[in-house]
Formats: C-alpha cells, sequence, structure tokens
C-alpha cells in the first residue's frame, strides 16, 4: 500500500498541531489498509469470523480485532500517548512522552461485515491528562477532533477539528486521501428518522410518544408523512444524516442490560456528539446534551439522540410533556398546542 502524505486528513485551509496532523496521517494509513481488506473479504480470510467477547459484553468479530491491532501498531511512537478502545478491558499507554488521547471504536457495524452493509471506525481525541482515565472520563466538548471513516462503495472520513467538518475520500488509484466538498444536509427538514422499531413495546413513554406521532404521518399531529430507515451501523446512520438530514434515536429501555441504551459514551456517542455539532446539529441522551455528560466509566453506555437541532430539541420536548399526554395514542400533544 501507498503511505499516505504527512498532511493526509488535514484540510489546506486549517492549521492542526503536528503531532495531531501525524496521527491522522497514520490513520488514514490504516482506514487505507482496512479498505483493501474488506474489499477483498472472502478472499483472504472470513472477516467476520467469531472473535470472542470484548469486556462490554458484545461479540467480537475477526475484523474488529485486526482494526484494533492495526491502530496500536501503527499508533506506537506517534502523539498518542493514550488508546482508550472498545476491543481493550482498559485504557492502554502506547507512549509516555505523548500529548493526545484516542477514544475509538476500530470498527463500527461489525454484525453488518457479511452482508456487505457500509462499515467503519468512530475516533476522537483528547488532550492527555496525567492519566488513561483522567484523559477521556471527561465531558464531549473538550474533544479536539473527531470523526469518523466509513468503509462502504468509497472509503471517506468525515471530521471536524473544532470549527465546522471537512471530508476526504480514498483515492482507489492512488491510496491517498482527496478532500472534497463536505456534506451539509443535517440541518435539512427531512422526513427521515431511524430507530430499531422492533423494540417499539421496551421503550420509555416519550420515545414511543414521538414515534407515534411520526408513524402517525399526515393524519397525526405532525401533519406530514415520515420514512423510516434504519442500517443497524452507527457510521452509516451518521453519513446519512449528515448527508441529507434526518434523526437517529438510540434509546435505554426497559429490557435487561438496556436501561442505558447500548451505545458507548466515550468512544462512540462523544466523537459522533462532537462531530454533528460541529456541523450544526445537535446530540443529546433524549434530553441532556451529549457533550455535556462525563462519563465514569471507558465503557459506559448512554442513550443517543442526533440530528437537525430543531428534531433533537423536539425530543426532548417529549421528555417534558405530562405523563396523560405521552400515553394519549396520537393525541394533541401540549407540546405542539397554539396558545
Amino acid at each position: 500500500m501507498t503511505s499516505s502524505t504527512p498532511k493526509a486528513l488535514v484540510p489546506a485551509s486549517a492549521t492542526v498541531d503536528p503531532g495531531l496532523a501525524d496521527a491522522m496521517a497514520r490513520m488514514a494509513e490504516v482506514f487505507a489498509e482496512i479498505a483493501h481488506r474488506i474489499a477483498r473479504g472472502g478472499i483472504d480470510q472470513d472477516l467476520a469470523e467469531a472473535a470472542g467477547t470484548n469486556t462490554g459484553g458484545d461479540h467480537q468479530k475477526a475484523l474488529d480485532v485486526i482494526a484494533d491491532e492495526a491502530f496500536m501498531a501503527k499508533l506506537a511512537g506517534s502523539a498518542v500517548r493514550f488508546y482508550a478502545s472498545e476491543e481493550q478491558d482498559s485504557v492502554v499507554e502506547l507512549n509516555a512522552g505523548g500529548t493526545l488521547a484516542l477514544a475509538i471504536d476500530p470498527l463500527d457495524g461489525s454484525s453488518n461485515i457479511d452482508t456487505n452493509v457500509s462499515i467503519g471506525t468512530i475516533f476522537g481525541f483528547y488532550p492527555a491528562a496525567e492519566t488513561g482515565d483522567a484523559s477521556v472520563l471527561r465531558p464531549g466538548r473538550e474533544l479536539i477532533a473527531s470523526g469518523y471513516a466509513i468503509f462502504g462503495p468509497q472509503c471517506s472520513v468525515v471530521m471536524t477539528y473544532g470549527d465546522g467538518i471537512v471530508k476526504f475520500v480514498l483515492d482507489p488509484d492512488t491510496q491517498s486521501f482527496v478532500e472534497v466538498d463536505a456534506p451539509s444536509g443535517v440541518g435539512i427538514d427531512s422526513d427521515e428518522y431511524a430507530i430499531n422499531a422492533s423494540n417499539y413495546r421496551h421503550w420509555p413513554d416519550p420515545i414511543r410518544a414521538y414515534i407515534d406521532d411520526l408513524v402517525a404521518g399526515a393524519e397525526g399531529p405532525r401533519g406530514r408523512n415520515f420514512n423510516l430507515r434504519w442500517i443497524a451501523s452507527l457510521v452509516a446512520e451518521t453519513h446519512r444524516i449528515l448527508t441529507r438530514g434526518g434523526i437517529f434515536l438510540y434509546p435505554g429501555d426497559r429490557r435487561e442490560g438496556y436501561a442505558r441504551g447500548r451505545l458507548r459514551l466515550v468512544y462512540e456517542c462523544a466523537p459522533i456528539g462532537f462531530l454533528v455539532e460541529n456541523a450544526g446539529g445537535k446530540a443529546s441522551d433524549g434530553s441532556e446534551p451529549i457533550l455535556d455528560i462525563v462519563p465514569e466509566t471507558l465503557h459506559e453506555r448512554v442513550p443517543l439522540v442526533f440530528g437537525g437541532a430543531e428534531k433533537v430539541m423536539r425530543v426532548a420536548g417529549y421528555h417534558d410533556l405530562p405523563q396523560e399526554e405521552r400515553s394519549a395514542l396520537f393525541g394533541n400533544r401540549g407540546l405542539f398546542r397554539v396558545e
């Protein structure tokens, strides 16, 4: 594979700390390598083969482990001091002299590996503190960069350095990343929403009320029809919403082990929330901003709602409704009454 240039994944118009720029160049090389492996999946090896269970209780696939090891190896000797991964039991120190901490889900959406559906990598960078835990158990607003790589028909990286978002596409001919126009669709008043509707009976009342009103369509209180989308890949859902608008919901529910949802705050929700807010959208746990929540543990779970700002704020409004209005199917919600 051809190595990425030293400025890979740094926009021409930005001034980025050299240590962070180097770390992103190294990650760019891994993104290209993973994209190449995925394109050859089933030829060289079965990337969806079971490979154990991680600390969070999720079943690992071969590609989960491959991606995690590849990032660790490539970032050794970089400015990344602490490496906080979904696939590791605790934060790993890579370089005692480093100035950065990386929170990463090396391979998001691994249940879709063998179905040829888009999967990806989610990442976020913090300034390193004295310890690994102190470096990543902090509010997402303290991130200095975050984003995702998506491995689909094209390999793209969408990210932020804290001021708007940028997008790069992997040129398959040169194996280098090229900056292209960033997606600008998060503010579109889209009719699309993403949620796993099979869990409807388990959702809390505010989420059920919100979805009931969408399902009611033009005859309901919203007065318009909506379309359900569900890919079961956080990166793919994010990419669609940044491109053409909408909202994503993964609430907590009444099932055992799902009270706080299934997504992880440190290396999934906070990086995605930071990216979405820099794109002009919002992210919350249904009520409170995701970026204000301080995690207590590396693998802590949290409900996640993100997308267009008005849509996310509307979901929060359902949580403020009286119980009798939440449970009145397709009723006139106080949230929408004109006084």
